[in-house]
């Protein structure tokens, strides 16, 4: 029964912020169309507007870290927008369709950003005025198109119809449609049978749209297909010129957002938060949801397929890191007033590194400069020239010494690799002379990476495409590996130090045994796309994971056993297309999977597992502006208090900023120990390069990071589960007459109180019984007293 249903989200209230929190600047369409006026992705929003011909309004749906929206607007077709609509695979793949009879596909950039003034793609249905365009939410580049005579399915990838023309048949079969001049209602039909519709509810006597001024949040009952009510209705001030809702991935999970509506109005859009009243994470409120990976491509939906978007599956496991957060850490923490970056560094370099203690960004002045930054001083730079280390030559990859945080080592373009050790209290004056120069490569290198476990042994890739072993100690070169036909994209040690796996443009992924031989002792096919690509190894070393492009140059990331490389990968999942490699973090303890690219909004999370899936999905942390880099810090920076797995610095244009990824949880007063384990100390040697050399293999050890005041949740006592409400069917089940007397009379007594009890007076100590003066002499007492008068 209806009547006795409640929602979880009942109590759901709308939050619409003050007028300084809306997106001003905006004319909202005021045209009719049957399509969107409005659409939202994860990062941005695109709308109608009244400007003349075919233009299209784009923000962002987050406001940048000056609490603004900057606003653009693109010329799209030669007539009105008639709708749009988002890649459900791609922030910034956007398809508009309109009344020039065309659809067309952008490739979008952030707001603050010059946009691309041609489409990616350009489809002629041949169909007059085209009203509506929509993504296929499983199948890559799938694109319907409808206009009043009929419908096409497009593959954008081949830039062919896959179906014909559909006229839509009109039959017993087609639903038929409440009046919406007199009656507003809001029904459930079955697409397997539309003779009927399977549940309604009625809303109000208008003959204006759905949410012109009334936004509207229903709930339907999975159990039997009802619809009902779930909140109070948001009556705003504004009239609605369309309504976009923000993809689950992009709410703040941490208020408890269960949805998000943008309002298009005439001159602004207004946010529209809904949060359920509750303290903490509640994981009830969150069931899995529809991801960015995609399921299927065109021609596998064309052939028959059917596959869902998850971002885990519900019948497999679930990370328990599927919410993670992404927030950059208040402004005090910044470094600002940045100046002079050199933004265009090689692709196989990170763009910028940092350790714990400082940060190393290079800039774009002659002679190759570097500027160090500590991060104990936050703050804005001075607008005064600072020091630097003056390289004397372009830095083609730079990285710190993971066993000590003054050395920083510097490849150039000169073939030669230096190394520079950073004062106590940070950079004073300027650098000009290294500690050592280690000369050998011929050509000029790629890439530098420290050992894991041994001291001041080092490797380089370079264009004479070797990668050679170096001891910083002696400033000799150790070993020579060979066997790579092209460049060097990536290298990557294995967490025991014993290996060295590497990723090639000839399309190959080697690994290296670089005490036993100079040659690969394995190798097996790589990424086919030629752009870029890196390495890292995962699960506890079994697996080598790998970022790189396919051969229609889409992101991609593939996962390899590290003992059969020959067999190629054994999963793989698309990301997006983008220009970038995708720079991966592992983190040990944990198995999450953190990347973005040089010039990203959006970093990706994974967990990675050693069975199918392999590929688990977490929230995406989003920024409001492109950034140079990410680089992640030491275990130690972590606040375990507030769940904080991971800590990086985020390089934007001008700023330095920390980012914390924080698990939510409930029982946060606990050490959450099983995201927590003990963590290997990495940032202390294990042994000496020599040691290593000689045959000898190192192991850190490992500590706690769990503060001495908290107890782990592992140990907290069990609570026991409290019902709040009594189920419906004590208050249903039938009862006799004497039944319901008997409860009557008990609940009575229980108000009242038993007669036969003794008075309250007679548990009273100092007073003797015959002092109580009794009912009868206070009768006679207080009648005598009355006669007298």
């Amino acid at each position: 029964m209806n009547r006795f249903k409640t929602s979880k989200y009942k109590n759901s209230t709308p939050k619409i912020p003050k007028k300084d929190g809306w997106i001003a600047n905006v004319r909202g369409a005021s045209f009719s169309s049957q399509g969107k006026h409005i659409k939202s992705s994860c990062s941005l929003v695109a709308f109608n507007t009244d400007q003349a011909g075919g233009m299209v309004g784009l923000s962002s749906v987050n406001a940048a870290s000056d609490g603004k929206w900057t606003v653009t607007q693109i010329s799209c077709h030669a007539d009105l927008v008639t709708d749009l609509d988002f890649s459900p695979f791609d922030d910034y793949l956007l398809a508009t369709c309109s009344a020039d009879e065309t659809v067309k596909l952008w490739r979008v950039c952030d707001p603050d950003q010059d946009q691309c003034s041609n489409a990616e793609v350009t489809l002629s249905p041949a169909d007059g005025r085209l009203e509506v365009v929509l993504f296929h939410p499983a199948a890559s580049g799938l694109l319907a198109v409808a206009s009043v005579r009929g419908l096409q399915v497009w593959d954008v990838t081949r830039d062919a119809a896959l179906t014909g023309k559909h006229t839509p048949v009109h039959s017993d079969r087609q639903p038929s449609l409440p009046d919406l001049v007199s009656q507003q209602e809001v029904r459930l039909w079955d697409s397997r049978k539309l003779s009927s519709s399977l549940s309604s509810l009625s809303l109000a006597t208008s003959n204006a749209c759905f949410f012109l001024r009334l936004l509207l949040f229903l709930h339907i009952h999975e159990a039997d297909l009802s619809v009902s009510w779930s909140v109070s209705h948001c009556l705003t001030d504004l009239s609605t010129r369309g309504v976009a809702l923000v993809p689950k991935l992009a709410l703040d999970v941490s208020c408890c957002e269960v949805l998000r509506l943008l309002q298009l109005t005439d001159n602004f859009i207004v946010p529209i938060s809904y949060q359920v009243p509750r303290k903490d994470f509640h994981a009830d409120l969150y069931p899995d949801t529809v991801g960015h990976t995609l399921a299927m491509t065109a021609e596998d939906w064309w052939k028959g397929e059917n596959k869902q978007v998850l971002t885990s599956q519900r019948s497999g496991p679930s990370s328990k890191f599927r919410h993670i957060q992404g927030t950059v850490l208040h402004r005090d923490t910044h470094i600002t007033n940045l100046r002079g970056l050199h933004l265009t560094t090689p692709g196989e370099c990170d763009g910028f590194c940092a350790n714990g203690e400082r940060v190393a960004v290079p800039l774009a002045i002659a002679g190759g400069q570097i500027a160090v930054f500590e991060l104990s001083q936050p703050g804005k730079l001075p607008d005064t020239a600072l020091p630097t280390i003056q390289n004397s030559v372009n830095v083609a990859d730079f990285c710190w010494d993971p066993f000590d945080t003054h050395k920083l080592v510097v490849a150039g373009d000169d073939a030669k690799i230096r190394v520079w050790q950073i004062p106590k209290g940070g950079l004073m004056e300027t650098l000009t002379e290294p500690e050592c120069v280690l000369r050998g490569h011929t050509e000029k290198i790629y890439s530098i990476k420290f050992h894991p476990h041994a001291s001041s042994l080092l490797a380089s890739s370079s264009y004479d495409l070797t990668v050679r072993l170096w001891s910083l100690e002696t400033g000799e070169e150790v070993k020579r590996l060979s066997g790579h036909q092209d460049q060097i994209f990536g290298m990557a040690w294995s967490p025991d130090g014993k290996l060295l796996a590497t990723v090639c443009k000839d399309g190959k992924v080697r690994l290296y045994d670089p005490r036993k031989s100079t040659l690969p002792i394995q190798e097996g096919p790589g990424p086919e796309g030629h752009r870029g690509a890196r390495v890292v190894w995962v699960c506890d070393g079994k697996y080598l994971l790998v970022s790189g492009f396919d051969s229609r140059s889409e992101r991609q990331l593939y996962l390899f056993s590290a003992e059969s490389l020959a067999s190629g990968s054994v999963a793989s999942v698309p990301a997006d297309v983008s220009p970038s490699t995708l720079i991966p973090f592992y983190d040990l303890d944990t198995s999450v999977l953190i990347l973005t690219g040089k010039g990203d909004t959006r970093v990706y999370t994974y967990e990675i597992v050693p069975e199918a899936p392999y590929f688990m999905e977490c929230s995406s942390f989003h920024s409001s502006e492109p950034h140079k880099g990410l680089c992640f810090l030491p275990k130690t920076e972590c606040d375990v208090r507030d769940v904080e797995v991971a800590r990086a610095v985020r390089l934007g244009k001008t700023t330095i900023e920390p980012v914390a990824f924080r698990v939510p949880r409930v029982k946060k007063e606990f050490f959450q120990d099983d995201v927590f384990p003990e963590t290997a100390v990495w940032w202390e040697a294990s042994l000496t390069a020599a040691a290593w050399l000689s045959g000898s293999n190192g192991q850190h050890r490992k500590i706690s990071l769990r503060p001495k005041d908290m107890m782990p949740v592992s140990e907290a006592p069990k609570e026991a589960p409290v019902r709040k409400y009594l189920p419906s069917s004590v208050y249903l089940e039938e009862k006799t007459d004497e039944q319901k007397k008997e409860e009557l009379l008990s609940a009575m007594v229980a108000k009242l109180g038993n007669r036969e009890d003794p008075l309250p007076q007679s548990s009273y100590e100092g007073v003797d019984e015959d002092e109580w003066v009794s009912e009868e002499l206070t009768t006679h007492t207080h009648t005598h007293t009355s006669d007298d008068s």
